[in-house]
């Protein structure tokens, strides 16, 4: 994945994912972005941070090819170490973080969109977690910071996404977009952060995280567990497995819709 960031002279540090075909985070895409917010805690000079992609989707997840290209548990076990660590340091970014969501933000997305302190999103965007069908669990955690309980479940037992116009009705995504205004909107937001007293601003993100009622980090690190359980059990691989083979040249299976078939990609291997 190409992974480009650009820092303004104002303090507003733009970091844009773009992986065809949707987008889709390989274990060092990941551990990649976690080292590049970390960062900024030593970066005076940022203020508030962008995060968006081009192209197809936000994000439709983990690379599945790559984690199964591994051996043994190697790429279930990388791929939940580097989603715990990118979705941690999203949350624990010294400075803001605005989420910028272009399109279908799923599994991995949700971590990430989940754990930003402000989310704008394209009409066309839809957030979900189709984590069941494929054999695993993960991100409830955060698709709870974006919907209400009863309907988090809902969303996680179905499979199926809700679009971005309800989020906002819920609070969590603060507007939505045409594509073209989407980046503009962002920078707005994001400019009038970055005019703010940056000591102070600082403080308040650490602040708003002291007070959270759930622990991110340790509800996420549970629902881990049961999708190492899962693996063990064989589901993951089968779920995995089935998926390639539906997505191999030549299948019939004619869906090409990562919103209706799993939060990982159709993406080549690196």
């Amino acid at each position: 994945m190409a992974i480009t960031e650009e820092i303004d002279s104002g303090g507003v540090a733009l970091l844009t994912m773009e992986h065809p075909p949707v987008n889709a985070l390989t274990i060092h895409d990941a551990f990649h972005l976690a080292d590049l917010l970390d960062g900024y805690r030593r970066n005076g000079d940022v203020r508030v941070v962008i995060l968006t992609a081009v192209g197809r989707g936000f994000c439709a997840g983990v690379d599945i090819k790559e984690m199964q290209a591994l051996d043994a548990n190697e790429g279930i076990l990388e791929a939940n170490r580097s989603c715990f660590e990118l979705f941690r340091a999203v949350y624990e970014c010294a400075v803001p973080v605005i989420a910028a969501v272009n399109d279908f933000c799923l599994g991995t997305g949700i971590g990430i969109a989940g754990n930003a302190d402000i989310i704008l999103a394209a009409e066309k965007a839809v957030f979900g977690l189709p984590e069941v069908d494929n054999g695993a669990l993960g991100a409830a955690t955060h698709l709870s910071r974006l919907v209400p309980q009863h309907r988090a479940r809902h969303m996680l037992y179905t499979a199926q996404p809700a679009p971005a116009g309800e989020l906002v009705g819920y609070g969590s995504v603060l507007k939505v977009t045409s594509d073209d205004a989407l980046l503009p909107e962002a920078r707005e937001v994001a400019e009038t952060i970055a005019a703010k007293r940056p000591r102070v601003m600082r403080a308040a993100k650490a602040s708003m995280n002291g007070i959270d009622q759930v622990d991110v980090r340790k509800s996420y690190r549970f629902e881990q567990g049961f999708t190492f359980e899962l693996n063990l059990l064989g589901e993951g691989d089968r779920a995995r497995d089935a998926f390639l083979e539906r997505s191999a040249p030549g299948s019939t299976d004619t869906s090409e819709s990562p919103v209706s078939e799993s939060p990982v990609s159709e993406s080549k291997d690196d």
